[in-house]
């Protein structure tokens, strides 16, 4: 056990990993050595960024407590600290049942730790971060919560009202992650499209975009979690006209049938999401969408899924995610649906969507071979570095495979490839 180190764990998404590097840079500033996801956490101290969202994720969360509790009680750990969207979520009875934690935070008040420790926070550096992801490319976060209030979704509860950060701020972060060395940018919120509107009055991400994109040194920006109802039109030509915006856009559509996606009070029709999709694909030539997809959302028939499985074949998705619907207290289908669909048949029926899916991601990914691409490289794996496309954001898209012995690249330098061959997941390439 090292006296003045801290091990930080994060669990969840990329928004909690953001909040992670915060934490970890503050801890730097008042001279402690952190260890972020080690295999191997030797410090007196851990703390553990949690995650609320759904049942797999909170299991996770708290299984990874009790093993902390664990080399807590065996002497391997002098301090237990929990952040994050579980604890925001249920503080009191987390208190109640791990007393073993010396102190649980929600998700927005983890800077009183420092003071908890006897340190300072320090203000001043409210938006540096140290970054755990590669040196090239850094997550950043644009808002916080969400104003939407689907029928099924808990994080309005954990995260509360939408609140945009106000774009200089934003600005002023890019532009000291690029001195840093950052070249790539993956624009994350609960909710993108929002963004603005509590501060502005108006839908503001084609702006932020626009000049975000302008500054120098910023060389791919990539936006995720976007929503279709009102979808920002001004953001096509934001797309088309900056190089450096990636045609890429991460849009989570839940379902097509009008009976569900009332059900799931999405302010959108089947209509208007079909007019979308074709506009995406009109305005921005060559866009390449993912989506996430629920099945066996209470009231689901077949005739529902019928429909959804229609739209997959006809969208094409180039990147799609499903899951399964579980029920989450608080929310409104916990409230007033009763959870009728057996979980046979929500499991047949991911099953069936997602072999729908592979196919078609398997048949574009053979499309692309013979064709040239530029491509960052992230890492070294065995023979092979990894990159990835313009189309492929990091830890859940594909990835491009380049065997080492065929070129010298560097990590975090663009380079322009052609495509030799390609799996229903991975793209094969030599550099050109």
């Amino acid at each position: 056990m090292e006296r003045n180190t801290v091990d930080v764990i994060t669990l969840g998404c990329s928004k909690n990993l953001v909040d992670s590097e915060k934490l970890i840079r503050q801890l730097e500033l008042n001279g402690y050595k952190v260890t972020h996801d080690s295999d191997n956490p030797h410090g007196a101290i851990a703390v553990i960024n949690t995650c609320g969202f759904i049942g797999d994720a909170k299991e996770e969360s708290i299984n990874m407590i009790l093993e902390f509790c664990q080399a807590k009680e065996e002497g391997r750990l002098k301090k237990l600290y929990v952040m994050g969207c579980l604890s925001e979520r249920y503080l009191k009875e987390l208190q109640v049942e791990i007393p073993q934690v010396d102190k649980f935070y929600g998700k927005f008040n983890w800077n009183e730790l420092l003071a908890d420790l006897g340190k300072t926070y320090h203000p001043e550096c409210a938006i540096e971060r140290k970054l755990t992801t590669p040196s090239h490319y850094a997550y950043l976060k644009i808002s916080e919560g969400c104003d939407r209030k689907c029928a099924y979704c808990a994080i309005p509860i954990i995260t509360g009202r939408h609140h945009s950060r106000p774009m200089e701020e934003i600005l002023d972060e890019v532009q000291m992650l690029v001195a840093q060395g950052v070249k790539e940018f993956q624009i994350i919120a609960q909710e993108l499209t929002y963004y603005g509107i509590d501060l502005y009055k108006k839908q503001m991400l084609p702006e932020l975009i626009d000049r975000m994109a302008k500054l120098p040194g910023v060389k791919w920006i990539r936006l995720h979690y976007a929503y279709p109802a009102k979808f920002p039109a001004e953001l096509f030509r934001v797309m088309r006209e900056n190089k450096n915006v990636c045609r890429y856009m991460d849009i989570a559509l839940q379902h097509i049938s009008d009976h569900m996606l009332q059900r799931m009070n999405r302010h959108v029709t089947k209509k208007e999401t079909y007019d979308l999709i074709g506009k995406f694909r009109k305005e921005v030539p060559g866009i390449h969408l993912r989506t996430t997809l629920m099945v066996g959302f209470p009231g689901e028939t077949a005739q529902d899924f019928e429909e959804l499985k229609e739209f997959v074949r006809y969208a094409r998705f180039d990147r799609m995610g499903a899951f399964a619907y579980s029920e989450e207290e608080g929310t409104y289908s916990a409230q007033n649906y009763t959870d009728d669909v057996p979980d046979d048949v929500k499991q047949q029926r991911l099953d069936e969507l997602m072999a729908i899916q592979q196919e078609i991601s398997g048949e574009l990914s053979h499309r692309k071979i013979g064709t040239e691409t530029v491509v960052i490289i992230d890492r070294t794996e065995g023979e092979y570095y990894i990159g990835r496309t313009e189309f492929d954001s990091p830890e859940v898209d594909p990835e491009v495979l380049i065997k080492r012995k065929d070129a010298q690249l560097e990590i975090g330098e663009f380079y322009r490839v052609r495509i030799d061959d390609a799996d229903d997941f991975d793209l094969y390439a030599s550099l050109i």
